[in-house]
């Protein structure tokens, strides 16, 4: 190599060592550093000033750092990407906070991003789905690239500056515990802060958690009260009665309380129980808990047929692979022909076989020729009107017992469709096409925020009208309807601080359905009341049970 050459790359290696060593890169390194220990799980907490605090991580990673060269090139690289990764999680936390009002489990929420994807599908379109996909996993190697380089940075400055690097991380370590013991703060927020190193500790414990939950629920599995009853004592009150179970779609407490939302559904509520009550139904009202917020239906669901507490994937798929008495297996057990009617199912569902249905009906065999309304395959309007087709106004049938999930609650919440006062005319569904067309888009919708709890309640009013008219126009003397909301829309719509309560009601024309359930202290009418009984949502399961069997059974 000639001494030119040589010159030359010793010049460029110069020049790089030299930029390597800029104290404004190194800056900036120790600012990611710091943001990434700082970083708040909570949206409402990602202020400027939620950044003013001292992490006492910051001194132990210094410790850390004071090795030798090799062994901190890989201390390094595994502290970065472990900081990374707690940074995506925290972002993770943001989100599920925002839409199910709870942190991200990194052990059981995977199965979520299906339904957040069809989300975004449904709200903006497939191409903007594969675009937000390209930009959080871009996210994900960008974070863990600046995590893991700003590491390994400030690694670099420490191997370089030892003794000082010891007196900074003392003085971390007395400043923090300074204003740890004088209980500095701004606001409610501490500035001694250990944030990270308690938030990796509780996800540590949250996956160990998990896997401990499935021996604990295989046992729970087995405690039912009722799994020996003979069905001869089962549900013997409902003998000769039609008793539909209707889920519908985010009907949470707040579309009844909230202040902006109570003018719009509550005098919905009170006109339609005046309705039933003139056609010669009673209704009663009360409160559930449900064990999910803002999504994840299919968890109530299993949750009121099983009289278990299923509120993640890991408790569902083991549900479904028992033998665990169900509401529908219990009513197949008595004879009646159990069916499910699911117009948000676009594909088989294996599940129908483990609760005990004969029949499933799904969007693929509705016969609905009409548009989708954003999620919602079809109108509730139409599925209730299709259900006469299909079972209920069927001559020689038997009994039924009908799970029926109503979606036109669904989020996003838009287009919603109109209310037909001529239930003749909703035919194959080919009417709706105007209003999908007309209505409002997703897209339009969620770009101005203030505007989707407006049409959050204004679904609810829909899909309720639509079952209580159904009720009062088809409904006879042997039908008996319990519906509740499945869970509280997400917080957008619900409100901050919502509880996972969801509106119960039943409707029946015989009395002696009514006085069965006298101890329940149900409020009159579809409306519940502040005062009315809250019961987790497991409990419904064995009180129906005791309410409907013999005195042997309930004892």
């Amino acid at each position: 190599m000639s001494p030119f050459v040589q010159l030359h790359l010793a010049q460029v290696k110069a020049r790089l060592g030299k930029a390597k060593a800029h104290p404004t890169v190194t800056v900036l390194a120790g600012l990611v550093v710091f943001a990434a220990l700082i970083f708040p799980n909570v949206l409402d907490r990602l202020t400027p000033l939620g950044f003013l605090r001292i992490p006492v991580e910051g001194a132990f990673l210094i410790a850390l750092l004071l090795v030798p060269p090799k062994p901190r090139r890989v201390a390094g690289i595994v502290i970065g990407v472990l900081l990374g990764l707690l940074v995506i999680e925290k972002c993770l936390d943001m989100g599920f906070f925002a839409e199910l009002n709870r942190p991200f489990d990194p052990v059981l929420d995977w199965v979520l991003f299906d339904d957040a994807y069809h989300f975004v599908v449904d709200s903006y379109g497939k191409g903007a789905a594969i675009g937000a996909i390209a930009a959080i996993l871009a996210l994900v190697a960008v974070i863990l690239s600046l995590t893991t380089w700003a590491v390994l940075r400030i690694g670099g400055l420490i191997g370089r500056n030892q003794r000082r690097s010891l007196i900074a991380a003392g003085g971390i370590a007395v400043a923090w515990a300074a204003s740890f013991a004088l209980g500095l703060g701004i606001g409610a927020v501490p500035i001694a802060a250990r944030s990270t190193a308690t938030y990796a500790w509780d996800r540590v414990h949250q996956a160990q958690d998990g896997l401990k939950d499935r021996s604990e629920f295989a046992k729970e599995v087995k405690q039912d009260a009722f799994a020996k009853v003979p069905p001869s004592d089962m549900l013997t009150a409902l003998k000769g009665k039609d008793v539909i179970f209707t889920f519908v779609e985010s009907y949470g407490r707040s579309a009844i309380e909230h202040p902006q939302l109570a003018p719009m559904v509550d005098p919905v509520l009170d006109r339609l129980t005046t309705q039933l009550t003139t056609a010669g139904f009673q209704s009663r009202s009360g409160w559930l808990t449900s064990p999910t917020f803002g999504g994840g239906s299919w968890l109530a669901h299993s949750t009121l047929e099983s009289g278990l507490w299923i509120d993640n994937q890991q408790r569902y798929r083991d549900l479904v692979s028992s033998n665990r008495l169900t509401l529908t297996r219990a009513f197949h057990n008595e004879d009646y022909r159990t069916v499910s009617v699911m117009p948000g199912a676009t594909s088989a569902w294996p599940e129908g076989a483990f609760y005990g249905y004969d029949q499933v009906w799904d969007s693929r065999n509705l016969g609905y020729r009409g548009p989708k309304f954003s999620w919602a395959p079809m109108p509730d309007q139409y599925t209730l009107k299709q259900l006469n087709t299909i079972e209920y106004q069927k001559p020689n049938r038997k009994n039924l017992m009908i799970e029926m999930p109503l979606v036109s609650s669904h989020t996003p919440w838009a287009p919603i469709p109109s209310y037909l006062d001529d239930w003749d005319s909703i035919g194959d569904g080919s009417i709706y096409a105007p209003m999908a067309a007309d209505g409002k888009k997703p897209k339009a919708l969620w770009a101005d925020p203030k505007q989707v709890r407006p049409e959050y309640g204004k679904s609810i009013v829909y899909s309720v009208t639509s079952l209580v008219n159904w009720i009062t126009k088809y409904g006879d003397d042997n039908l008996v309807m319990v519906f509740l909301g499945d869970h509280q829309p997400s917080p957008i719509a619900s409100g901050a601080g919502a509880s996972h309560d969801v509106p119960i009601s039943i409707v029946t024309k015989d009395k002696a359905v009514m006085e069965r359930i006298t101890d329940w202290k149900w409020a009159e009418g579809l409306r519940p009341q502040g005062d009315s009984p809250e019961w987790p949502m497991n409990a419904f399961r064995d009180r129906f049970f005791t309410a409907f069997g013999t005195k042997a059974a309930a004892s």
